[in-house]
């Protein structure tokens, strides 16, 4: 009896202290999370980059940990590498791209148009493909491209022939894959649009598109912006689809795989790129004040 006191007036005090000083209590809440962040992800980053520096005997395959920038050099000398560089930042700005031009029509109807009773359901239907696995909707996607397949028996009688597999089909299926993550911020960003503004537009005399150009796009592109950081870097380094519906394509995300077996510090040096890509692009969104709306 006499111990469960000191322990209860322990804890009053620790409770007392706690409530006076408020980011103290933030500290300790947010302090397991950021020990967390630090050690699996910054330090994963952290040993990534360092074993860039290393090399591979050409005989064994093995990593010899000899410091040099070898792997770096070849990143700026090569021709391949520059090029399925640019390439991998050229689909994830087309993938976002169409992102965009897909979510705002269907954001705009499930946000200002729709009922009240529907807008819950949309919002349903919209996320019910992300419960899907991603292997079952890359297979269906490589069967509707394949040549002679579901798109080609739709084109046929137009005298047009499906992408087949290649950039342009790896493209669809990112596409497909990641439109709702821009889909549901631009809905958020839409359904926090005031009715008001849009009446003001209205009986100030602007017809739909001077509306859309000079009132809506201006208030949702943080909301915008916000998508694409998902839709961009989900893009950039993804190398799955691009093995199934890419043909010969070769995009970052899946020549860094392929090295991984054979020459890890280089598969490291590769790596390194989109994340100085994705570091770039998201102090680029930043300025937009999107990342206050994550």
């Amino acid at each position: 009896m006499t111990d469960s006191v000191p322990a209860a007036d322990f804890v009053r005090r620790l409770a007392g202290t706690l409530h006076r000083r408020p980011r103290l209590q933030l500290s300790l809440l947010l302090s397991a999370p950021l020990v967390w962040l630090v050690l699996a992800y910054l330090g994963s980053l952290s040993v990534l980059f360092l074993s860039a520096f290393w090399a591979t005997d050409s005989f064994t395959s093995n990593v010899v940990k000899i410091w040099n920038t070898d792997n770096f050099t070849a990143l700026f000398t090569a021709d391949v590498y520059r090029q399925v560089a640019l390439r991998s930042v050229g689909v994830a700005l087309a993938v976002t791209g169409l992102c965009v031009l897909i979510a705002f029509p269907i954001a705009f109807y499930t946000a200002r148009i729709a009922s009240r009773k529907w807008r819950p359901l949309l919002v349903v239907a919209i996320l019910t493909p992300l419960w899907a696995s991603y292997l079952v909707k890359a297979y269906a996607w490589r069967l509707i491209l394949a040549q002679g397949g579901l798109l080609d028996w739709v084109l046929g009688p137009l005298g047009i022939k499906g992408p087949g597999y290649g950039v342009t089909a790896t493209v669809l299926v990112l596409t497909y894959l990641w439109v709702p993550y821009m889909i549901l911020p631009i809905h958020a960003g839409l359904e926090q649009l005031p009715a008001n503004l849009l009446d003001a537009s209205a009986d100030l005399g602007a017809r739909t598109g001077r509306t859309l150009r000079s009132v809506v796009l201006p208030m949702i592109l943080p909301s915008i912006a916000a998508g694409s950081v998902f839709t961009f870097s989900l893009s950039l380094g993804d190398y799955i689809a691009v093995q199934i519906v890419g043909g010969k394509t070769q995009l970052i995300g899946n020549l860094i795989y392929s090295n991984i077996t054979l020459d890890l510090p280089l598969a490291a040096a590769l790596g390194t790129v989109p994340v100085v890509i994705i570091v770039l692009y998201l102090l680029a969104v930043r300025r937009t004040g999107a990342l206050s709306s994550l």
